[in-house]
C-alpha cells in the first residue's frame, strides 16, 4: 500500500494487495516434440544402418584398421551392458534387467525433456540423444539378445570396450546433462 492512498501499490502487472497470493508462473514450454523425435529417430537410422552395414559385411571378431595404433572397426557382440557390464550374467536376467531399465531410463528422459526449457535446447537435444541411443541399443535387444559393437579405440595394447552409434549418443547426452546439472549452466 501507498503510504499517502489507500490503493493497492502497482509492481509490474500484478496489484499486490494484502492477502493476496501472486498468480502462478505459467509453465515455460518445451521445444515440443518435433525435435526431440527428430533427433532421436536420426540417432536411430544411423545406429541401425551402421550396424546393419557391419552385420552384412564383417564376420564377427573380423577387424578392419582404420587408424593404426588408435581406430579399428571390430565387429563384436556383446551381451551385457555399456561398456561389457554384466556379459557374464544369464541371459534370461540380463534381458528382464536391460530391459527394464531401458524402459525406466526411456521414461525419465521424456520426464526431463518436456520439464527442459525453450532456453536450453542444447540441453533438450542431449536428451533425445540419449533416448535415441537407449532405442537403438533396446532394438538389438530385442533382435538378438545383445548388441552389435564396432567401434574399437586402443593405444598401444589397451583397447577401449568396443561400442556403438547408440552408445556415443547416450555418453554425448549424459556429458552435455552432467555439465548442466554440476555447473548449473550449459556449456559453450
Amino acid at each position: 500500500m501507498n503510504a499517502t492512498t489507500s490503493k493497492p501499490v502497482k509492481s509490474g502487472n500484478r496489484s499486490e494487495a494484502p492477502g493476496k497470493k501472486p498468480a502462478p508462473t505459467p509453465p515455460i514450454p518445451s521445444l515440443g516434440a518435433k525435435p526431440f523425435l527428430l533427433i532421436a529417430g536420426l540417432v536411430v537410422v544411423i545406429d541401425q544402418i551402421t550396424k546393419g552395414l557391419v552385420l552384412a559385411n564383417m564376420p564377427i571378431y573380423h577387424s578392419i584398421t582404420v587408424i593404426p595404433g588408435f581406430f579399428n572397426l571390430t565387429h563384436i557382440r556383446n551381451p551385457g551392458g555399456a561398456f561389457g557390464f554384466m556379459a557374464a550374467g544369464s541371459q534370461g536376467l540380463r534381458n528382464l534387467l536391460f530391459l527394464g531399465v531401458s524402459a525406466i531410463a526411456m521414461g525419465l528422459i521424456v520426464f526431463f525433456y518436456r520439464s527442459t526449457p525453450k532456453s536450453h535446447p542444447v540441453l533438450a537435444s542431449a536428451m533425445a540423444m540419449i533416448f535415441g541411443g537407449a532405442v537403438g541399443n533396446l532394438i538389438d535387444r530385442l533382435r538378438f539378445g545383445e548388441v552389435v559393437d564396432f567401434l574399437d579405440m586402443y593405444v598401444g595394447a589397451y583397447h577401449w570396450p568396443a561400442f556403438n552409434v547408440a552408445d556415443s549418443a547416450i555418453t554425448v547426452g549424459i556429458t552435455v546433462f552432467i555439465a548442466h546439472v554440476v555447473l548449473g549452466k550449459m556449456p559453450d
